[in-house]
């Protein structure tokens, strides 16, 4: 009996160690020369969005960003993955464009495994689901205004959102003029700042692949 168990804790082993080194150590192995960018290079030249958010929304984006620079480009992307992981938005947005279902047609480009080779994708959020459009290409899709209401009451923008609201990336700050607006706080400039980022390598996209009415003279079916 005793022989037995022996057996089977030796062999259990042996496979959580095969396991590992196939699964783990292999993998990094293999990949190890490929060429990995870090937030700080994807952050180089800001996206034009990102200068544009410093403008709207001057009063919080100096009080927690600064000025519009690479470096605070990079702690707004860094911060916004970092939301957008937390509140499970892949749960229903998917990063990730299949050739199938005319989902060119709908989202852009299919998507490449050469985009992924970043810091802003790991852990890869590609995903299968539908409930949102999926955001591989959403950079310059809508205006910055736009994603700010959006996030705040999405319904005002999407009548039919069954996204809930984000009130808590808002706060509220007096302007120059001394009135009191609600605008996005650290992490609403931040969340805007990576949806934005998503698919800004892109060029020559078609601004109109959220147009349902467009989509359908193409011969597709609404989602």
């Amino acid at each position: 009996m005793e022989r037995t168990q022996t057996i089977i804790l030796v062999a259990g082993l042996g496979f959580w160690v095969l396991a590992w080194l196939i699964m783990g150590l292999w993998p990094q192995t293999m990949f190890s020369d490929v060429p990995f960018q870090t937030a700080e290079e994807l952050a180089a030249n800001p996206d034009g969005s990102f200068y544009d958010l410093q403008k709207r929304y001057p009063e919080s984006f100096a009080a927690y960003y600064g000025e519009a620079t690479p470096a605070s480009y990079t702690k707004a992307l860094r911060l916004g993955k970092k939301i957008y992981t937390a509140e499970a938005c892949w749960h229903c947005h998917s990063q990730q464009i299949r050739p199938v279902s005319n989902e060119s047609l709908r989202w852009g480009p299919v998507s490449r495994p050469d985009e992924y080779q970043n810091e802003m994708h790991m852990p890869q959020m590609l995903g299968t689901r539908r409930v949102g459009p999926d955001l591989s290409r959403e950079s310059g899709r809508h205006s910055n205004d736009w994603h700010a209401a959006h996030l705040y009451e999405p319904t005002w923008v999407v009548p039919t959102s069954v996204m809930p609201s984000y009130k808590w990336f808002y706060e509220t700050r007096q302007d120059d003029e001394g009135e009191e607006r609600i605008v996005p706080n650290e992490r609403g400039i931040a969340i805007i700042a990576y949806i934005q980022w998503l698919g800004s390598w892109i060029d020559n996209q078609d601004p109109n692949f959220y147009n349902v009415e467009s989509y359908l003279d193409q011969g597709g079916a609404s989602k």
